[in-house]
């Protein structure tokens, strides 16, 4: 997969200031500020490169107020590094494609994998199928 780079001025003339403050700059959202995502059949794309990184039939609802997917589209869709900004080792997801961070992955979500991808929406958009 071929790396896409662009410079700060770049990502923040492409995107909204809050996408821009979660991808490129390791924000988080607010929680709950994304209950309306669709429930159709489709795929979420990277909000910055357009990369497929979740299936929607991955999705479900883990409470948390983000969305929540049990596994990425494919492993080679997102990336996985180790984030200790909170002063707590956390599981740290971006996009494979582009570097977007993404969320976290924690280990407390359902079968069949046992993971939570917990992504921000403002990193996200929803293509569905037949589009």
């Amino acid at each position: 997969m071929e790396k896409i780079r662009k410079s700060d001025a770049e990502w923040r003339a492409l995107l909204s200031e809050p996408a821009y403050k979660v991808t490129r700059r390791h924000g988080t959202e607010r929680a709950f500020s994304h209950d309306d995502f669709p429930k159709e059949p489709g795929v979420f794309r990277c909000i910055c490169c357009d990369q497929p990184l979740f299936d929607a039939a991955a999705k479900y609802d883990s409470g948390t107020g983000w969305p929540s997917f049990f596994r990425p589209l494919t492993p080679e869709a997102v990336g996985e590094s180790e984030d200790r900004r909170l002063l707590v080792k956390r599981t740290e997801v971006h996009c494979a494609r582009c570097d977007a961070h993404l969320g976290h992955v924690f280990p407390d979500g359902p079968p069949p994998t046992g993971l939570r991808y917990c992504i921000n929406g403002v990193a996200l958009k929803f293509e569905p199928f037949g589009q």
